[in-house]
């Protein structure tokens, strides 16, 4: 990695810097899931929040590995991504009547979980394109969970909908 801000010069320095942004994702999931949980009101989704704390805890100790495998410091860049969607998420939260927070939860749920799906295709097609197969591997687990989250946050958000259009 650069020091002190310096360039990015090589395709792999910018792996790694990407890898970082990744790291710092998914840890702000982490402070972000909590919170959520203590604002859904629905059982269900706080159960799914908090298994996907579990999941999200696997996420970063498999990122820590990929930067072990490549012989990397393990160190976080800015995802202003997620500081965005973060933001948000905080903000429609507090616009909003508390009966409205799965909605909110949930919606902000798919589209963080489209933005670390995008994460780790790139991470992953560039770890392929470097021959890096066992950070390719650890990726590809994080990438096969984030999907199968996507399609729970979907079907839930799908029946939050439901529910609210029968009440109006």
């Amino acid at each position: 990695m650069p020091l002190l801000g310096g360039t990015i010069e090589t395709p792999r320095e910018l792996y790694v810097h990407k890898l970082g942004a990744a790291l710092k994702m998914e840890n702000t999931i982490l402070e972000m899931l909590p919170q959520l949980e203590e604002h859904a009101n629905d059982e269900q989704l706080r159960q799914a929040l908090q298994h996907h704390l579990e999941e999200t805890r696997g996420h970063v100790a498999n990122l820590e590995r990929v930067f072990q495998v490549l012989g990397a410091e393990v160190e976080d860049s800015s995802c202003p991504a997620i500081e965005g969607l973060e933001k948000e998420g905080q903000a429609n939260l507090k616009m909003v009547d508390d009966s409205l927070n799965d909605q909110v939860i949930i919606s902000g749920v798919c589209e963080t979980e489209h933005h670390e799906i995008a994460v780790y295709e790139g991470l992953i097609a560039n770890a392929q394109a470097m021959g890096e197969q066992d950070a390719v591997t650890l990726l590809q687990a994080n990438l096969q969970n984030e999907e199968a989250t996507l399609r729970k946050a979907k079907q839930m958000g799908e029946q939050f909908a439901q529910r609210a259009a029968v009440s109006v």
